[in-house]
């Protein structure tokens, strides 16, 4: 009797899930790519229509060769990144990259900075010293910001110690340009958001952010839930899909998640893509499409509402 009272909570829990999925499309939202050399195969899943994608990047400054061939920079708009920061502050090649781009005719209009310069590298951060940074970004960003380019924020971690890195960042960036004798302005375009957590914590954060850094809209370019239980994670990205598309300040996120679950470093139910390269809910979801039922944690296996409830009759048939 208790395995046929679990079998109806998981139909009614899958049917809940299903029918309460978060927007299927929106202009906000992107892909945070990161390629698996063995599994390239994958590379075009995102780029396939029906998608609501309008925009990427790829943790690198030039875009990835398979999207370009498939879509202008009107259509898919690649965002280049300054992942880290050269030794030598005065090093322009970041500079040069992207010139060289809008010589091609990219029309590049963002770019994103430094990513995670608060967190260590043994955990992706890229582990910069504010002072550092602020000679990186004099050299490497403003320049950028002078041809019309939008620059944000460098993307700290959700840690405390993400506030206090940009504070000492701004702080050390202002004293650099009042030295100098061209009148610039040390400026940042948008604020850049990383989470992994709660919906709740989510909230908060940019919250907190809004809050500090007023009249500045919010790029939040790596979120989910981490290490969490598939009907937990499926809420979380439903609810907050659905807040970040209202909230006016947030102008563009990107799930982190676009890759197999058997290599997911935040939890397979986290992840797009089963094991065997299929797209699980959450990654319909994400490029606008319905849900298949398809469970991330195994090799495609589906666990979809219909399945449920056909096994359901078959253990009503045998109890009777």
């Amino acid at each position: 009797m208790t395995s046929l009272k679990a079998i109806v909570a998981l139909a009614a829990l899958g049917w809940s899930l299903s029918a309460a999925a978060g927007p299927l499309a929106s202009p906000k939202r992107g892909l945070a790519f990161t390629p698996n050399d063995t599994t390239r195969v994958d590379d075009t899943i995102w780029i396939t229509q029906p998608s609501c994608l309008t925009w990427y990047y790829n943790y690198k400054a030039e875009p990835e060769p398979t999207f370009s061939e498939s879509f202008s920079q009107s259509e898919f708009e690649f965002v280049p990144m300054m992942w880290g920061a050269p030794e030598d502050a005065s090093d322009t090649t970041f500079l040069e990259t992207i010139k060289g781009l809008v010589k091609k005719g990219i029309n590049i209009t963002n770019v994103l900075s430094f990513n995670e310069p608060d967190g260590p590298w043994e955990w992706g951060g890229s582990d910069i010293e504010p002072a550092h940074a602020a000679k990186v970004w004099v050299s490497n960003l403003m320049p950028l910001q002078e041809m019309g380019i939008r620059v944000g924020l460098p993307a700290t971690t959700g840690a405390p110690s993400g506030l206090v890195w940009l504070k000492s960042f701004l702080e050390e960036c202002r004293k650099l340009v009042s030295t100098e004798k061209e009148s610039r302005n040390c400026t940042y375009d948008f604020v850049t958001v990383h989470w992994y957590g709660n919906f709740e914590g989510l909230a908060s954060h940019l919250g907190e952010y809004v809050a500090t850094f007023p009249n500045k809209t919010v790029w939040v370019t790596e979120y989910n839930l981490a290490h969490a239980s598939l009907a937990e994670t499926q809420a979380f990205y439903n609810i907050s899909a659905e807040y970040m598309d209202r909230l006016e300040e947030v102008e563009r996120y990107s799930l982190f998640g676009a890759f197999r679950s058997d290599v997911s470093n935040v939890g397979p139910n986290a992840a797009m893509l089963t094991a065997d390269g299929q797209l699980t809910d959450i990654g319909n979801w994400y490029l606008g499409r319905p849900a298949a039922g398809v469970n991330p944690e195994s090799l495609g296996t589906r666990l979809s509402v219909a399945w449920v409830l056909g096994l359901l009759g078959v253990v009503v048939s045998l109890v009777a």
